[in-house]
This record gives structure tokens, sequence and C-alpha cells, in this order.
């Protein structure tokens, strides 16, 4: 079946205006400093002012007001955003540039976003299609680079010691209430060293809606370590030793659980959860060395260089109950240890600058699983990925970036990656133990963008990025249960996904308005996805079924007309479809991608003192019906998508803050002011209903 090519180069969204007015540096979308303005991506960049203001509750949800992002939550701690129609294994998650994604990623939302503490993070990059050519395998949709805080000791004056510290805590009135508090701590000398400390403790509450009031088990709590030390070796490099940990325990699948009553909304209604429980305990480390410097001579042969070492563990369980099952009892733990070398250099070649390196990443997978009846005499193993892993993803990386004029930028890229899975031993579709065998992949993809510069204010870009994903250990081994609760089995035949994005846009830039406009299309070849293994089965397997495209368009910008004054917001609209076949080995018929982001459009205008030491924000965010899902879909997943799809909702909220000293800031908001009662697509509970918060942070 020939896919039909819709008209999205000629589709334009709703006005909007976008989330700043600053031109800020950005690194990832190129691996060296530039100016966001400068780069031939469609960006967004969440700068540590914004994190604090906005006072989200989890990493995925500071992406909530960034154009062309659903922002779906399977349930509060499990946030997965969908970035340009993609999600989970297909984005790219970068801490401090190094790979958060490892090889048991699985298909669709995943919670691995959420074990990143958002009140340990600086800023934020979201390079958007970049594709695989600087960071490798999954980087499709898009790439997100969450820089953590330090002591910033390079600015601080010379020589002389330094300490500072600050507290800061926040209560979310929804629901049951919540409580999160922070302890930061600084220490060194301006120019020579710093030290830097972060911890967390969280306490979510259940939140309630007014339809389905107090959603019980949506709580949970957390807690939060990072620290930092920078090294000035020489004045132009700087070792760094850093380590953050977080701990995340019963987050409950609240949709599977009877804790669900369902939920109806004039003709959309959800089925209620089945099962008595459904939980996750989360916990993840990371910690890395870094040897970055700058060669100061003109005409040295390398003028940059960053050389990281890191080690990363993650510990995924799950425990299930669907009683009144003859297994109803469920265990499983999956255990990852990650060693991880990352080098980058920067080098003067001719007239442009060439980026270029390597990455190597090595998995150690350890899993154990069970089923079991409540008696206790019904008990076999249930692997949920082959244990006993390894795998192995490496790449070599070059891009050149060539400014022939002043006013026009070519940047051109390669790589080639190397990947190995060797799975251990797993279970096949039978129930029978099976050893693993080693599979390899290999891919080399390019990357062609083109900036030009009209005149002092306005620019255009485009380009075409190649993305490459090879098949991974969930892919290969995986046993896992999705949508509302079906069962996903890996399978060995997979092949690689690949994929192919061509994007246009185009900015203005003056001191009082910013706007920004971009389209794109990408083409998918080969997705991984799940298929019915029968037309009477709930149950699936892993098939390269998805062949089809994604595409969308996006505007955002801001207007100042008064200095204490300003205008923003964003508009964004996106379309799929995929060819799948209706069940393993049965017909092929084309249907919408899932989880498509209907048209959203927020506004916001905000108002700020002349002394700068107050302010206040009104923002109202609206998304349309989204029903571009097929009967079969909705149906499979009836706990999370209701019938007739997601119905649309209009959303207003207010938030201020007030800084009467330097060393003293206060923040607070109410959202969802007229209560209303509303889900984003996909998600597996509703947002939470009427909630005031309130936050104090005194600084020393």
């Amino acid at each position: 079946m020939k896919l039909k090519t819709p008209l999205c180069w000629l589709t334009a969204s709703l006005p909007a205006i976008a989330q700043n007015l600053i031109d800020p540096m950005v690194v990832t979308a190129s691996r060296m400093e530039q100016q966001a303005s400068e780069t031939p991506y469609s960006t967004a960049i969440l700068s540590s002012k914004y994190l604090q203001e906005h006072a989200h509750r989890t990493l995925p949800e500071t992406l909530t007001l960034t154009p062309g992002v659903l922002m779906q939550k399977t349930t509060h701690g499990h946030g997965s955003p969908f970035i340009r129609g993609f999600t989970g294994r297909q984005n790219l998650l970068l801490v401090d540039g190094v790979r958060l994604n490892n090889s048991t990623f699985r298909e669709g939302p995943v919670q691995y976003w959420n074990t990143v503490d958002v009140l340990s993070i600086d800023h934020l990059e979201l390079i958007k299609s970049q594709g695989s050519v600087l960071y490798g395998s999954d980087a499709v949709g898009g790439t997100l680079n969450a820089f953590t805080k330090s002591s910033d000791f390079q600015n601080r004056p010379a020589g002389k010691p330094f300490h500072n510290g600050s507290a800061s805590y926040e209560f979310r009135s929804n629901g049951q209430g919540s409580s999160i508090g922070r302890l930061e701590s600084e220490a060194g000398i301006g120019e020579k060293f710093g030290v830097w400390l972060g911890l967390s403790a969280k306490d979510y509450g259940d939140i309630e809606d007014s339809d389905v009031g107090r959603m019980v088990g949506t709580g949970y709590p957390e807690e939060d370590l990072d620290f930092r030390f920078d090294w000035a070796l020489t004045p132009d490099s700087t070792l760094t030793l850093a380590h953050n940990y977080v701990n995340q325990d019963a987050i409950s699948r609240w949709h599977r659980t009877l804790n669900n009553p369902g939920w109806t909304s004039g003709n959309h209604m959800t089925a209620p959860g089945l099962w008595t429980s459904n939980d996750f305990d989360q916990e993840r480390s990371m910690t890395y060395v870094r040897h970055t410097g700058t060669n100061p001579k003109a005409n040295a042969m390398i003028q940059h260089w960053n050389a990281t070492l890191s080690y990363q563990e993650s510990t995924d369980s799950q425990s299930q109950n669907r009683n009144p099952a003859e297994d109803s009892i469920r265990h499983s733990n999956i255990d990852v240890a990650t060693i991880g070398i990352d080098v980058s250099l920067e080098s003067k070649i001719g007239p442009g600058i060439l980026v270029y390196g390597l990455d190597h990443y090595h998995d150690n997978v350890n899993s154990s699983g069970s089923r079991n009846n409540t008696a206790g005499s019904k008990y076999r193993e249930n692997l949920p990925i082959a244990d006993d892993s390894e795998y192995e993803l490496s790449g070599a990386f070059t891009q050149y970036l060539w400014k022939p004029t002043d006013m026009l930028e070519i940047t051109a890229g390669a790589r080639h990656t190397h990947a190995t899975a060797s799975p251990g031993r797993f279970y096949d579709l039978s129930g029978e133990e099976q050893p693993g065998q080693s599979q390899d992949w290999n891919a080399t993809v390019g990357s062609l963008r083109a900036l030009q510069k009209l005149d002092a204010h306005w620019s255009v870009w485009c380009g075409i990025s190649q993305a490459f994903r090879a098949p991974n250990l969930d892919d290969l081994t995986g046993n896992i249960t999705s949508k509302s609760g079906s069962t996903t089995l890996g399978s060995t035949t997979v092949n690689p996904e690949k994929y192919l994005t061509y994007e246009v846009g185009a900015r203005h830039l003056t001191e009082n308005t910013s706007l920004e406009f971009s389209t794109y299309y990408t083409d998918v070849q080969g997705l991984i996805s799940s298929v019915p293994l029968s037309t009477a089965s709930k149950d699936t397997i892993n098939n390269n079924a998805g062949d089809g495209y994604v595409c969308g368009v996006e505007l955002q910008g801001a207007w100042q007309p008064h200095p204490q004054w300003t205008l923003t917001g964003f508009s964004a609209w996106q379309d799929g479809r995929t060819e799948r076949p209706l069940y393993l080995d049965g017909p092929v018929s084309e249907k919408p991608m899932t989880r498509l982001m209907p048209l959203t459009t927020s506004l916001a205008l905000r108002w700020t003192a002349e002394n700068t030491r107050y302010w206040m924000e009104a923002r109202v965010t609206g998304a349309t019906t989204e029903d571009r899902i097929t009967p079969e879909d909705q149906a499979a997943d009836d706990q999370r998508t209701p019938t007739n799809g997601t119905p649309g909702h209009l959303i207003a909220s207010l938030r201020a803050g007030w800084s009467p000293n330097e060393n003293l800031h206060f923040l607070g908001g109410i959202e969802n002011l007229t209560d209303e009662s509303y889900r984003i697509h996909g998600s597996g509970q509703n947002e939470a209903g009427l909630n005031a918060t309130i936050g104090v942070k005194v600084n020393w």
C-alpha cells in the first residue's frame, strides 16, 4: 500500500507567541557553543529562571509548554514526552551530555525520564529532529540535554573563598497535598575549584479532580542526591567529578487498579481498572569524571576537547496483583549497569570548524521475575528481559560547520554506529527457555543543514537528517505488560529502525519581538512495534511492522510592547500514519500513529514590576479533541484512551513571584482555575483539578 503524502508543507498553525525574547547559548545542537538563533534546528532552551518560576513536578513536565511536545503521563511518576510524534526509546535523554538511554528501554511511553531530579537541573536544551549524527542511536523525535547545577567557581572572584547555600520548600494543595523540599550548598575558591551538594525530599500526595475525585495511589515518595566537584587543572582546562542519585517508591499504575473507577465526559468513556495493585520502584544513579579544555593558541590542531568516563546503575522493579487470575501475583526486576566513554574534539580546518569524536556504551543487564497464585503454590519463572545479558553501542562521528559568507552557514555531518546485543537466557512464545545468541548491526547516517540570514532580524533554515535505532534487548527478548493488561513479547528477528527527517523553518528576532516557525516531515521505515498474535489475541509480539510518516507545524513567539509587559505563547499540530499488519502475518492496513498531538495552543500575559522584584502571569492553554485512533487501538488501551478519543480542554492558571530582597523569594500560583476535569491524550489518569501552590526559597 502506498502512503498518501499530506500537505504538511502548506499547512499553517494558529498565531501564537513563544516563551522568551532572549537569544541564549546552546551546545547540544552542534557540540559547541552557538547562539540559539544561529542553529539550523528548532530548539527549546529552558533556563534556570524558567524552571524555578514554573515549579513543575518532574523533569518530563518541564516540556509541557514546549511546542511539538505532547506530555503523556501513564501515571504521575512515569511521564514520557511525545516529541514530534515519538516517545520513549525514539527520543534521547542526556544528563550533562551522558546518555541515560540504555538497552532495556521498552516500546511506547516509558518511566525513565522521571528518574532525573528536576530540582538538580540548572537548565535544559531540547533539539528537535536532530538525527543520529552527533549522539547516536535513538535521537529521532528529539534530544534533551539536562545540565545539572554546579558551583560556577570559574565566575567567582579569583583566589577568593566562597560559600553559599539555599533552602526551599513547595506545597501543593490538590488532593492529599504534596510537599517538596530542597537543600543546596556550594563552596570553593574562585577560578580554582568548587564543590556543589544538593538534597531533595518529595512527598507527593494523591491527586484529585472534579469528576473522578481522589485518585488513590497516584502519590509517592522520592529522595534525591546530587554532588559535583570542579577543579581547574590549568587556566584553560577543568576536571569534573559528578554524582547524582534518585530513589522513588510505590509508583502506582493507577489506571490498571481497582482504584480507577473509570471516567465519563460526554460521549468519551474510559474503562475502570481491574487489578488489586500495580506498583513500581525506581532507583538510578550516575557518576562521571570529565576533562574538558581549550587550547588558547590560534593555530592549535585541537582547539577544544571534552572526554568523559561515566558509570550508571538503574533498578526497575514491578509488582502486580492481578486478582482473581490464577497467576495473579507477579514480580519483575531489571538491573542495568552501564559504562560509557565519550570523546569530542573541535578543530579549525580550512574555512570552517570540525567537530569529531567517538563514544562507546556497554550495558550489563540482570533480570528476575516470577508468576504465582495467592496461595503461593503455582510459582514459575517469568523474566521481563533476557537475564545475564550484554549490549554494546559504539560510534564515530564528524560534523563540519562552514560559513562561506557572513550570512550563510552550512553544516554537514556523518556517523558510523556499531551495535552488538548478547542476550542471556529468556523465554520464547511457547514458554520454553532459550539461550541467547549474539547479533550485531551497522549503520552510517548523515545530516545536511543550512541557515541563511536574510537581514539583521530574519533568518531561514532547512535540513535533512537521518536517524537510526538498533534493536535493543527489550525488542529482542522483552516480556512485559502493556496497555490495559496485554503481554508484549520480544522477537530476535527484528531489524533496525530507519528515519529520514526534512525540516524548514524561519526566525525573526528584534529587541522586543521574536517569532519562529517550523514545519517537518519524518519518513519512518521498519518501526519496531507490537502486533497482535492473532485476530482473537490481546497479546502481541515485536515486529518491524511500521512504515509511515509523521509531520507537523509549530509556531512560537513573543512580543514586549512595554518593558513591563510581555505576551508569549505557541501553537502546534501534527499528523502521522503507519502501515501495520492487523495481526502477525496478517493483512496490512494504514492507521494513525499512536498518541498524535492534537492542535494545541497556549497564551500567557506577564507583568513585571519596574524594580523586577515581583511579577504576575496569567496563562490559558487549550487542546482540541484527539480522535485520530482506530476502534481496535482504543479498545486495546481502553483504561487510558476514552471512546471517541480524548476530549479537548481549556485550562487557565495564575502565577506570581515576589523577591523582597536578594536572599528571600516567594512563589505562588493557582492552576486549573475552573476545576476542569481533563486528561492529556494517552495518559493513564486525569490531571489535577483546582490546585494552589506556595513556595519559598532562602539563600545565604
